[in-house]
């Protein structure tokens, strides 16, 4: 096959015009642009029967409005009407089942063919995004010209699983056309068919290298995200040439696929639906000649076509001219702007002399980057000075400015490191102590590897995805607001109780490897979801007990939750309490949830703040200092399961802490008396778990 070279005009060379977006109803209401798409149409039908064309092939998008006004259809119909029905013979046949390439229509044939019509030129076409088929019947606005007769109508599929295309084959004396098709379907569906291999594109079963194979697609060309566009390479290699509909940038010469090795032409639309540089390219449609296997694409340009220039400036590339301290700047801004606009407009004149079918007033789009500490002035006052010189004074001019770069790189999350880091140096010391007590073996961690993981790849490695997303959902559809601390508080535990059950060797690169597997064992689990409702049941929990505590709740029996000291706490100064009193005070209070419970700065609970409270010194978990009231308090009286336990001592000395097998705690420290430990481990812990 070849693209290049003249096929001479036989009995053997069909000749096709194409054309793709039309758009028919574009602006139809606009004083000065409403009747462009009509104008454009009524061309592109005269080309094609001034060049007695065997039949007109159209791309997508005939309509611009999923509903076409009575306006639109009329001017539409006209206009086939006057150029489609005559006397002309129809000088090629149609071999395929006609019930099959038809098969959605009451009149399942082409329109040539019905002895009702007499069609001298026929036009098929696929339907676009703009004009797809809607409703509970899955009709379109091309539709009620196929039941007109105007128009054949084909590429529709009905079942969104699967796509079968079934080619309509055309034969002209030697030359034998087999003309595929696929009307508009979302592009994430169709690329999911093509990958599943649920797309079929059935071939002649006689001689199939005979045949040119014809191919219109009305489908995302270019990247617009991962799956919102369709590879040519998705596309059979045993196609001809490719007719890409929906792009409206004019790219009509035929490309080469070099993989695929098939031709791809992009007609682009027939009328600037949109201010952007690739409508400003010239337009085109195609006069496609094919004898056998050979191919021969004519441009021919659209003279009706309403001009567009478009250009960019950048104000601070123009130091010379202005700068944003300079008094009136603005003044001088739009001179400049003016000056350019002129320009362009003079452009305009030029190419149109000589032309008496463009359009008079061009579209002119002049972009402004005003970054670097210009401002924008009026442009509704600005562009008032070119109304009657513009199809478009309302949107001549348009303001950009470029952001600047951000840090974040694009798909992953923006992280304030400085509020890491501020934060992060509030429990450094303290982790850094707690790893020589906990492991002395080991080297002592450097800080910049201590914050490699805070401000590398942001993973979670204690909560999982399912659960934080649910918890989230909770605190902001049912206002459960502890739902989040009480599920990173309970997954916390569970996850300590699984190291000491695992008897993990105390390396951090051993605990990450086991905390990855617990993680990853209970994903997407039952197990998840009753943590979920562990948490949800806590947080109700919690939040009920913030409510007033009655007067005998300052006792010893229920400040079993606190965590004790080493000495007696000194009696509380007399201060009188707040309201609902204290559920443990914060800073050095001895306990998050101890009702009542007055340390030395803590605030005094319901103006009972004289009481003074000591506990006996007892040995506590690191696990411990994370647990809820509820369950330190319910577990106390039970066995342990395990015969691990890992306690944590926070003094000056350098005793070490006995991480390995025992029958019982033989090495029994007391736990550390800063009563802050908890709250800073527990910040840790989230930073870990968040930035590891």
């Amino acid at each position: 096959m070849t693209s290049a070279g003249n096929t001479c005009d036989d009995e053997d060379t069909f000749k096709i015009l194409i054309a793709t977006d039309i758009h028919l109803g574009y602006l139809e209401k606009d004083a000065v642009r409403g009747n462009d798409t009509f104008v454009t149409f009524d061309e592109i039908m005269k080309y094609a029967m001034q060049n007695e064309v065997d039949f007109v092939l159209l791309g997508g998008d005939l309509f611009h409005d999923n509903k076409p006004s009575r306006k639109t259809m009329h001017c539409c119909m006209e206009v086939m009407r006057k150029y489609c029905m005559g006397d002309r013979p129809i000088v090629f046949e149609i071999l395929s089942d006609q019930a099959v390439n038809f098969s959605q229509s009451k009149f399942p044939w082409v329109n040539y063919l019905d002895e009702n019509l007499n069609i001298s030129m026929p036009v098929f076409s696929v339907h676009g995004n703009h004009d797809d088929p809607t409703g509970a019947d899955g009709l379109c606005a091309i539709d009620l010209l196929s039941c007109a007769g105007l128009v054949n109508h084909f590429g529709r599929s009905r079942s969104v699983e699967k796509l079968e295309i079934s080619p309509v084959l055309l034969q002209k004396g030697s030359t034998k056309i087999a003309l595929y098709g696929i009307g508009s379907i979302p592009d994430e569906r169709l690329y999911r068919m093509f990958v599943n291999n649920q797309v079929t594109m059935l071939r002649p079963r006689e001689e199939e290298e005979s045949w040119f194979n014809l191919f219109v697609i009305h489908q995302n060309r270019s990247k617009h995200g991962a799956t919102n566009y369709i590879p040519e390479q998705f596309l059979d290699d045993f196609l001809d040439l490719v007719v890409w509909g929906h792009e409206h940038e004019c790219k009509i010469a035929p490309v080469r696929n070099e993989q695929q090795l098939f031709y791809v032409t992009q007609p682009g639309s027939s009328v600037i639906t949109s201010l952007s540089p690739g409508e400003a390219v010239k337009k085109h449609i195609g006069l496609l000649r094919v004898k056998g296997k050979k191919m021969n694409l004519q441009k021919i340009p659209l003279q009706t076509v309403r001009q567009f220039f478009i250009q960019d400036v950048t104000l601070s590339d123009h130091p010379d001219l202005f700068s944003p301290e300079q008094p009136n700047v603005a003044l001088k801004v739009q001179a400049f702007c003016q000056e350019k606009i002129e320009e362009m407009l003079e452009e305009a004149e030029r190419e149109r002399l000589g032309n008496p079918l463009t359009p008079e007033k061009p579209l002119i789009r002049l972009r402004v980057d005003y970054s670097g500490g210009f401002e924008a002035f009026n442009t509704m006052r600005f562009c008032q000075k070119f109304v009657d010189r513009v199809a478009n004074p309302k949107d001549i001019l348009h303001f950009i400015r470029h952001r600047e770069a951000k840090d974040n790189v694009k798909g992953k999350p923006h992280i304030r490191k400085g509020w890491i880091l501020k934060h992060y140096s509030l429990v450094l010391p303290r982790r850094k102590k707690m790893f020589v007590k906990q492991f002395p073996s080991e080297p002592e961690p450097a800080p910049e590897l201590m914050t490699s993981g805070a401000l590398g790849n942001v993973q979670l490695s204690l909560l999982t995805e399912q659960g934080m997303g649910k918890a989230v959902q909770e605190f902001v559809d049912k206002e459960e607001k502890d739902a989040i601390e009480e599920l990173i508080n309970y997954q916390l535990e569970k996850s300590q109780r699984y190291l000491r059950e695992r008897r993990v060797e105390a390396t951090e690169e051993k605990i990450d490897e086991e905390i990855q597997r617990f993680r990853e064992s209970k994903k997407n689990t039952a197990e998840e979801d009753e943590e979920l409702k562990e948490a949800i049941s806590r947080a109700k929990a919690h939040r009920d007990r913030s409510d007033p505590v009655r007067d005998d709740d300052l006792n010893l029996s229920d400040d079993g939750a606190a965590m004790e000291t080493d000495e007696e706490a000194a009696p509380a100064p007399p201060i009188r309490g707040r309201g609902r009193g204290s559920r443990g005070a914060r800073g050095q209070s001895t306990s998050r949830r101890a009702r009542g419970a007055a340390s030395q700065s803590g605030r005094g609970g319901r103006g009972r703040g004289q009481k003074s409270l000591s506990s006996p010194v007892k040995t506590k978990s690191i696990m411990d200092s994370f647990q809820a009231p509820t369950q330190r308090s319910s577990r106390a009286s039970m066995p342990k399961p395990y015969a691990e336990e890992i306690t944590i001592e926070d003094s000056d000395s350098d005793d070490n802490v006995p991480f390995g097998k025992a029958s019982r705690a033989t090495h029994k420290t007391s736990v550390v008396e800063d009563t802050t430990l908890k709250s800073d481990l527990k910040l840790w812990a989230i930073l870990c778990i968040q930035f590891h």
